[in-house]
């Protein structure tokens, strides 16, 4: 029920808010030691003995935000994360406007609405969404440019026929909150343990970069999610959590990557690597700060990623918290 309520929050980058105040609520359960720094970060910290390790994962999703409305009352929009123009087409928003009213709209191009001609190289804007009202109308009912834009309640958490796989939007990364969130649950360890859920990670890292000057971790590791890769079969769902040692921004340290892999072992628990050109995590906003933070990302593979609806197995992330659950027992103590 917790991972359902966390799919389903709004949390667009920089409207956090919804996400921020559930997580406080559930972390309060667990731990007493929680603030919110000026960025917006929650930081929760079970005290403890060297080596300190921080876990982050990031609250904020993808969405859209109102540029512009013109005399037709038509909505331009712009992203907020990385959003493929081709996959908004068709897709069924929401605006929230002044009171709790939300403002329904097609995302659509001037082609298709009058003449059903696609353009073979489509941009964000050539992109509006049509509401059928006028732009008197829109703005008496609280939307402005700078308004927040959601996926609709169809994106909202589901299973998949009842089985292993999960369906929903914000999968990127309220699973990674989610599993912070029962990492608290149930810790076992001596060390001290910092939770950051960072803010405006899908529009820079913005949130870890700030909140990593106040904390002094020994280790710092991104649960994050990774895309499912059907092209060779390197990632790919219900094959295990994945480790990632190398993605477009960084390295993960080699200790914590030997580390985290004789914790699976030790937990009886298969792991995918995976070596990638593309994205990267909060990790990379904290592994040269300080003077060096050893750090790593671990997390599921999910696909769809970045669109309205991700898709995940159930199994890969309650296998992914029992990995770090046997990784905390005994955090490694190396110089390095």
């Amino acid at each position: 029920m917790v991972l359902q309520n966390l799919i389903n929050l709004k949390g667009i980058s920089g409207d956090e808010n919804g996400v921020r105040k559930f997580i406080i609520k559930e972390s309060k359960k667990y731990l007493k030691n929680i603030k919110v720094d000026h960025m917006g970060n929650i930081i929760a910290i079970k005290p403890g003995k060297k080596p300190a390790v921080m876990f982050m994962a990031h609250m904020d999703e993808i969405g859209l935000m109102i540029s512009s409305i013109s005399k037709k009352g038509w909505l331009s929009v712009s992203p907020i994360g990385g959003i493929d123009p081709y996959i908004l087409l068709g897709q069924k928003i929401y605006i929230e406007g002044k009171r709790g009213k939300k403002i329904g709209g097609i995302v659509t191009t001037p082609n298709i609405l009058d003449s059903a001609d696609l353009e073979k190289n489509l941009k964000m804007d050539d992109l509006f969404v049509y509401t059928g009202l006028t732009k008197k109308e829109i703005l008496n009912l609280g939307v402005d440019v700078g308004s927040y834009a959601s996926f609709s309640e169809s994106s909202d958490y589901c299973h998949l026929n009842e089985g292993d796989i999960i369906a929903g939007k914000a999968l990127d990364d309220r699973i990674g909150c989610f599993i912070l969130l029962e990492l608290m649950k149930n810790i076992k360890t001596e060390s001290e343990v910092i939770f950051v859920f960072t803010v405006q990670e899908e529009v820079g890292l913005y949130g870890a970069k700030a909140s990593v000057f106040n904390l002094n971790p020994d280790y710092a590791i991104a649960i994050d999610v990774t895309p499912h890769n059907e092209f060779d079969e390197s990632i790919m769902l219900r094959n295990g959590p994945v480790l990632t040692i190398k993605d477009a921004e960084m390295l993960a340290h080699r200790l914590l990557v030997d580390e985290i892999k004789k914790a699976a072992k030790k937990a009886k628990v298969k792991i995918q690597l995976e070596v990638s050109e593309s994205g990267t995590t909060d990790a990379t906003s904290v592994f040269a700060a300080k003077g060096g933070i050893p750090s790593a990302v671990f997390g599921v593979a999910v696909g769809n990623l970045h669109t309205p609806v991700g898709i995940a197995s159930r199994r890969d992330i309650k296998e992914a918290i029992k990995v770090l659950q046997v990784f905390l027992k005994d955090p490694p103590k190396k110089e390095y």
